[in-house]
């Protein structure tokens, strides 16, 4: 079925969109501490639950652990800790627009680190992502943040970014899913350690409304993440990253469809998203 990779990646996209949305209504009565890390528990016992069904233990590959660790710790905890706050601080759109960078920075760091060529695309598609990255940071006030707090989804982009090439690094052959799981188990040891050393675990305690919508935010963004590796395994990188990448039109399209208290969404703020999502689509999907 050729059409398979298509819609898993834009189903992928809409779930991360779902989840983003989610998350923003829990955090109205909650915090980032309790959002980050149920976004992380809700991902082990998902990873996990789809490792017992599909991945059989003779399969499971252990050599990765330490690359896993690395990209659990640096990429996935760090970058959901400040997803979860870039969220709270500048809003759903605009959060799930710049973290949406990740493949802008993993294309630099291998250029940096593998010594992979400049293309014509990579060019292209950073320019216009500079130019709604502009539009955005000139709305800022408008739409109720300081340009400044535009440092959290760019942050969570960075690690989302180099959480990329270590994965890379430590591909095993059991496959993406258990590697994932690997990965998100990392997450969660290091995002407990930090909450519990920040003297933040009271944190933790949330009310039954925002506990709801967290982790049904956690579950919907974990199963856009599942569902990206399940449609890699059936189609190219350049057919599934630019369309698993239009999430952000989805949470654009919500925020219009199902309104909150958060400030409306101006016309820069919209073409903002709309030149990121299209230089991410320009990266990832222009072959060069």
């Amino acid at each position: 079925m050729s059409e398979s990779p298509q819609v898993l990646s834009l189903t992928s996209a809409l779930c991360s969109a779902i989840g983003t949305m989610l998350i923003q209504r829990g955090l109205r009565r909650s915090n980032f501490y309790a959002g980050f890390w149920l976004n992380v528990a809700v991902g082990v016992v998902g990873l996990w639950s789809a490792v017992l069904l599909f991945v059989p233990t003779s399969e499971w590959d252990w050599r990765g652990l330490p690359y896993f660790i690395v990209s659990g710790v640096v990429g996935t905890a760090c970058g959901r800790l400040f997803r979860v706050a870039a969220i709270e601080k500048v809003g759903a759109p605009v959060a799930a627009a710049i973290s949406n960078l990740a493949p802008l920075i993993a294309t630099g760091l291998a250029i940096v680190l593998l010594n992979e060529r400049v293309t014509l695309a990579i060019l292209t598609g950073t320019l216009v992502i500079v130019c709604g990255t502009v539009l955005l940071s000139l709305s800022g006030k408008q739409v109720g943040f300081p340009p400044r707090y535009l440092i959290y989804p760019f942050l969570a982009a960075t690690c989302f970014g180099l959480v990329q090439i270590v994965r890379k690094l430590g591909l095993s052959g059991a496959g993406p899913v258990f590697d994932a799981a690997l990965n998100i188990t990392a997450a969660l040891v290091a995002s407990t350690a930090f909450i519990i050393a920040s003297g933040n675990w009271r944190a933790l305690k949330v009310d039954r409304g925002s506990f709801g919508y967290l982790v049904a935010g956690g579950a919907a963004e974990n199963l856009g993440v599942l569902l990206v590796i399940v449609a890699l395994g059936f189609g190219e990188v350049s057919v599934v990253s630019p369309l698993s990448a239009t999430a952000p039109l989805f949470v654009l399209v919500l925020a219009l469809i199902f309104p909150s208290d958060a400030p409306k969404i101006g016309w820069r703020v919209a073409s903002g998203i709309v030149l990121i999502v299209l230089g991410v689509f320009l990266l990832t999907g222009w072959k060069g």
